[in-house]
């Protein structure tokens, strides 16, 4: 009989190199939102992959980086402290960008947590010919000796199950940790906070992807609609007109493009209604912060 194994595994890496799309292909559902904005991610968010010979507990966290405000600071805490628990680290680098001062920053940080075992992943291989992966592979490795070194496209699926095997062979002997028709361990309130963000993010330009935040003020569930009450928090008025748009139009996008998220997630129809306001400066003041949830 063969041996059961569960445990804890993040990746690493430069903001958009494709960790959340990955966790979501791994785990074959939308547990973590995405965007090619810096810093979508900002808490750790588990995905949960159950296989016959063990689990997985993703843990995706937000992108290491040089902080410039107190959320920045706050973001880089959350990595180290999953980073001192996990047992697998998996250092991602896209195929088609040349590793950079920005992954040797990061690639260098994991020296200070030696508990973890190291897999170095290769993104993105759908998107640059056999050669350029092939390159990338040989730079990765050249980098430290990893436990494995794998290349993926998690838009094509691509070696996931190899990712997947590699990293549960090097997790403890252990039962199993979350039922089987676990997918994450996120409530129902954070996920939709997280799909309202995911639409206000899209198309945000300067500094207002890093100035939003999303607070849920009640779910209602009625006989046939579920009612979400949400707020959208932005830094200042000049970003709150932006967000609104002219005659409402964007914040009417944004709601409409997170509503048909948040019904797939429930499964039944939904209304959601929005308002944005402004807590100056929220980035920078610990009590807003707090009260944001960070």
């Amino acid at each position: 009989m063969s041996t059961y194994r569960a445990g804890f595994l993040t990746f690493v890496g430069r903001p958009n190199v494709g960790k959340s799309t990955l966790m979501n292909a791994l785990v074959g559902e939308k547990v973590a939102i995405t965007s090619p904005k810096p810093q979508t991610t900002r808490r750790a968010i588990r995905g949960i992959v159950t296989r016959p010979d063990g689990q997985l507990v993703i843990v995706d966290t937000p992108g290491l980086h040089r902080p410039r405000t107190l959320l920045g600071e706050r973001l880089n805490d959350v990595v180290a402290s999953t980073l001192a628990d996990v047992d697998v680290v998996g250092f991602c680098v896209p195929a088609g960008e040349a590793i950079g001062p920005g992954d040797r920053f990061i690639h260098d940080q994991l020296a200070g947590y030696p508990k973890a075992k190291r897999i170095a992943i290769v993104t993105k291989i759908d998107a640059v010919p056999r050669e350029r992966v092939a390159a990338q592979l040989l730079a990765v490795s050249a980098l430290e000796e990893w436990a494995s070194v794998i290349p993926v496209s998690a838009q094509d699926r691509l070696q996931l199950d190899v990712l997947a095997g590699e990293a549960l062979a090097l997790m403890p002997e252990s039962p199993q940790l979350y039922p089987d028709e676990a997918v994450t361990d996120e409530s129902t309130e954070q996920r939709i906070a997280e799909l309202i963000r995911e639409a206000a993010l899209e198309g945000a330009r300067e500094e207002l992807p890093h100035s939003l935040a999303v607070t849920i003020d009640d779910i209602e569930d009625e006989e046939s609609l579920t009612r979400v009450y949400a707020n959208v928090w932005v830094e200042r008025d000049s970003q709150r007109i932006i967000m609104i748009g002219r005659g409402g139009s964007r914040l009417k996008q944004v709601g409409s493009d997170a509503r048909a998220q948040i019904e797939r997630l429930l499964g039944r129809k939904v209304f959601l209604s929005l308002h944005v306001k402004v807590a100056k400066e929220w980035q920078r003041d610990p009590r807003a912060l707090n009260r944001l949830g960070f």
